[in-house]
């Protein structure tokens, strides 16, 4: 094993006397072309180009004297640190930070970043980064080849964005460049990159600086959190919220009750996209979206697709509406992650299975329909739930029934999970 690891973050200025000190001393030094060019490094030293840091970690391990490990930015925030400390390698490491490349990038845009989602983005699951970008008004993403700005933009489609792309920071090749994200396919990107992306209802507006091409965003209220406030959509506290709450009226599957049972089966996190089909009112996407996920909300009524923007603006959350009849209007979607279906039936539930998200969830009005949905599921390869649920509303004044509700709710997973 190494006598002593030492992790070095470089963010483009000058090494502190410190990081001068322990890569004078060392001899195997690991990192990037450009960190391997630095004259600070011994003559005699190894070099290693750090590709995978996982074989980088077992070479340092096996080596005798004094290792370095040079990474852009702060090796602590989603860096190398982590990689290098896993148990395996039995490395213990000495750190002298940077200042951290999201920083450097909300830096030169002149815009704060406590209120941001920061994300990794790799090609194998550049979506989940995509759908934190479509729910959430700031997103510093950090990009890797494959998973760029320009992959970022083409996937987001039609939902519009401000993209600031910040190239090759601490360089002297360092650009940054604000564009809408309808533009950013048409450019070749450096690498390594950060992209903030910012857009949506009651996101900073961004326009481009002086000369030398910052960003400069609306200064919000100061927050007492980083990044997403885990509060209720519109300050409201609580999910399933009666017709009141959202000054509408909720169609007879909407009831409180019901969505508050889809919305446990469904699950929705950050990272996922939701498909709620037969959207009507809007309420249960707006809850939906009020936990951080990205809402592709449909309906085949255009009034119903207008009440549920409205709703989502009042309730400052991120959602997109599409108007169209399913399953048709679902060939061109984007694939999900869970799926509530308002209405449909069976043709819908099989079109959405076909898909194969990790969830279905719906409701029947009858037991035969339930019955028709349920075998829709199974030849879909899901194992399949069914609960009857019954609400009793009391006017509380006289103790006596107000409304009840009936239906079969249908939850179709996956076998494995």
């Amino acid at each position: 094993m190494a006598d002593r690891v030492t992790v070095i973050g470089w963010d483009g200025s000058a090494l502190t006397d410190v990081a001068r000190s322990a890569l004078g001393a060392a001899t195997l030094v690991a990192g990037a072309a450009h960190h391997l060019a630095l004259p600070e490094i011994p003559p005699g030293a190894e070099r290693i180009r750090l590709g995978s840091v996982d074989l980088a970690a077992r070479r340092i391990a096996q080596h005798r004297g004094s290792a370095v490990v040079l990474a852009d930015g702060d090796p602590g925030f989603f860096g190398v640190v982590r990689a290098l400390r896993v148990p395996e390698h039995g490395l213990e490491v000495e750190v002298v930070p940077a200042v951290s490349s999201v920083a450097a990038a909300f830096a030169r845009a002149g815009m704060p970043w406590d209120d941001a989602q920061v994300v990794v983005a790799h090609s194998r699951d550049l979506r989940r980064a995509v759908n934190v970008c479509r729910a959430h008004t700031k997103v510093a993403v950090l990009t890797s080849p494959g998973a760029g700005p320009a992959e970022l933009a083409l996937l987001l489609g039609p939902v519009h964005r401000t993209f600031v792309i910040c190239e090759a920071l601490g360089t002297d090749r360092e650009q940054v460049t604000v564009l809408t994200s309808d533009k950013v396919a048409d450019h070749a990107w450096r690498d390594p990159n950060v992209v903030i992306v910012i857009g949506g209802s009651g996101a900073a507006a961004v326009r481009s600086g002086p000369a030398s091409g910052t960003a400069r965003g609306a200064l919000p209220s100061g927050g007492w959190i980083a990044g997403r406030d885990p509060g209720y959509p519109g300050g409201v506290r609580g999910w399933a919220l009666p017709a009141p709450a959202y000054a509408t009226v909720l169609g007879e599957s909407e009831s409180q009750q019901l969505r508050a049972a889809q919305l446990a089966r469904l699950g929705p996190r950050v990272g996922d996209l939701v498909w709620d089909i037969g959207a009507g009112s809007g309420a249960a996407a707006v809850e939906t979206a009020g936990f951080g996920a990205a809402v592709i909300a449909v309906d085949r009524d255009p009034d119903a697709c207008e009440r549920t923007a409205n709703l989502a603006r009042r309730f400052a959350v991120q959602l997109q509406v599409v108007h169209g009849t399913a399953p048709e209007v679902l060939e061109d979607l984007p694939e999900p992650d869970v799926v509530r279906i308002g209405g449909g039936g069976a043709p819908v539930v099989a079109a959405c299975a076909a898909r194969r998200p990790e969830r279905i969830v719906t409701h029947a009005a009858t037991r035969d329909e339930a019955e028709a949905i349920g075998r829709a599921l199974e030849d879909g390869g899901y194992a399949v739930e069914c609960v009857l649920l019954q609400s009793v509303e009391l006017d509380t004044r006289v103790w006596t029934e107000r409304e009840r509700a009936v239906a079969f709710m249908l939850c179709g997973h996956r076998p494995h999970q």
